[in-house]
């Protein structure tokens, strides 16, 4: 399991669809992160930090992968 940990107002600010900002005007229902309870993962594999760039996230997923031989260089 990876875990990319993004906080609320970066996930808003990353949304494309508008959904966050649908959700905040009631015409979304049971939207995570806005009325719905999010949970966040207690043992994930792998914890990325969710503030970085999303290429840095790649790169540094891409990293793991290869440190832990699932995929190759």
């Amino acid at each position: 399991e990876v875990f990319v940990d993004t906080p609320l107002a970066i996930c808003e600010a990353r949304d494309p669809k508008g959904l966050y900002k649908k959700a905040r005007a009631g015409e979304l229902r049971n939207f995570t992160g806005i009325d719905s309870v999010y949970e966040a993962p207690e043992s994930a594999e792998i914890h990325l930090n969710g503030e970085q760039l999303v290429t840095n996230l790649v790169q540094q997923l891409l990293d793991l992968l290869r440190q832990n031989d699932i995929i190759r260089s």
